[in-house]
């Protein structure tokens, strides 16, 4: 399977911006729009829930409530399919590395993005 073209324009466009991209000015909600959100599109994830699904049902949900040990934590992305989570990522800016923090769920695998780690 051929890499899409929208992700081949992201690790450019990632490239040639480094710099600004990794400098604190860059926060996580832009690295969330800006990348995440179109590269899980060009997978084929409806992160924008366009084909207007019951909350139940939607393909992603953003900031999740998940209840772990009494706490509720609230991952970025929780991904779905028919409406039962399959896994979560948790995105932070690239000037941060994030903390090894994997939650313990009914959902059996966890993807941390830290985009710094493409440098």
């Amino acid at each position: 399977m051929a890499v899409p073209e929208i992700i081949e324009e992201l690790v450019q466009r990632f490239d040639q911006h480094r710099a600004a991209y990794r400098s604190g000015e860059y926060n996580e909600t832009q690295l969330r729009r800006e990348f995440l959100d179109p590269f899980f599109e060009a997978l084929g994830w409806d992160v924008f829930n366009k084909q207007g699904y019951a909350e139940a049902y939607k393909d992603v949900i953003h900031e999740d409530a998940i209840k772990i040990g009494g706490a509720t934590k609230a991952p970025d992305y929780a991904f779905r399919i028919g409406g039962t989570r399959k896994f979560f990522v948790e995105a932070k800016k690239p000037a941060v590395r994030s903390k090894r923090r994997m939650w313990n769920s009914a959902c059996s695998t966890c993807t941390r993005v830290d985009i710094i780690c493409a440098c």
